[in-house]
């Protein structure tokens, strides 16, 4: 018999090579923050606490399995993820670790749903809710990921305005937030807040990597939607 690996082997293979990719926290990170738009490596290393090296590091290994793509601008590297498909596969093995793993559903008691214990929103009962123009849509990431796209009408407030915002959100209508993913607890916290100040106020079921991935309308551009 041939020792040249079978067609299905040399498959199994690369599949493996993207599986290795996604078994590292950090590199589940990155590509939660290359999700929201393009990001420098020095940005990355900032904001997930990682080492410059280490940052490049991880970021290779995920452009090597295509999950990320980089281009070049000047001596500055920008990264993002490479095709919805890839938020797709984190979503799978999000499910996956929610259906089958009891250690993933003891942190999501203790963080989000001991917290709130409503419903989070689904994406296509938000965009039709949007349609007709019942809710507020608020997006709590930072200023630049909310200007690399956000959901249609949405308004940014970061976690550390909110409070002293609350009063200029529309009056008798439902505030929905979302952030950047389903295990994004910045969203968790300014629906507690609103609570707390009387709104009626919902989280979205996933963050706006799913939204733009499941072929929803995004809209790009700098907060124009609140003072």
């Amino acid at each position: 018999m041939s020792q040249a690996p079978t067609f299905k082997m040399a498959i199994f293979e690369q599949l493996a090579q993207i599986a290795h990719a996604l078994s590292s926290p950090s590199r589940l990170a990155l590509l939660e923050l290359v999700a929201q738009g393009e990001r420098s490596v020095d940005d990355l290393a900032r904001m997930t606490g990682l080492s410059m090296a280490n940052t490049s590091k991880h970021l290779a290994d995920l452009r090597q399995t295509g999950l990320v793509r980089a281009r070049k601008e000047g001596l500055r590297v920008y990264n993002t993820i490479s095709s919805p498909e890839a938020i797709t596969l984190i979503s799978a093995l999000s499910q996956m670790a929610e259906s089958h793993n009891a250690e993933v559903n003891q942190l999501i008691r203790t963080y989000i749903t001991a917290r709130d214990e409503l419903e989070p929103i689904p994406a296509a009962e938000l965009m039709q809710r949007v349609r007709d123009g019942v809710v507020t849509v608020l997006d709590v990431r930072p200023p630049e990921e909310f200007a690399a796209g956000h959901l249609p009408g949405a308004i940014n407030i970061t976690p550390e305005n909110l409070a002293s915002s609350i009063e200029s959100l529309p009056k008798g209508r439902e505030v929905i937030a979302y952030c950047r993913g389903p295990y994004c607890l910045l969203s968790v916290e300014a629906v507690a807040l609103l609570r707390e100040e009387g709104h009626l106020a919902r989280r979205l079921e996933d963050g706006f990597p799913e939204w733009k991935a499941a072929g929803l309308p995004v809209e790009t551009g700098p907060n124009a939607h609140h003072p």
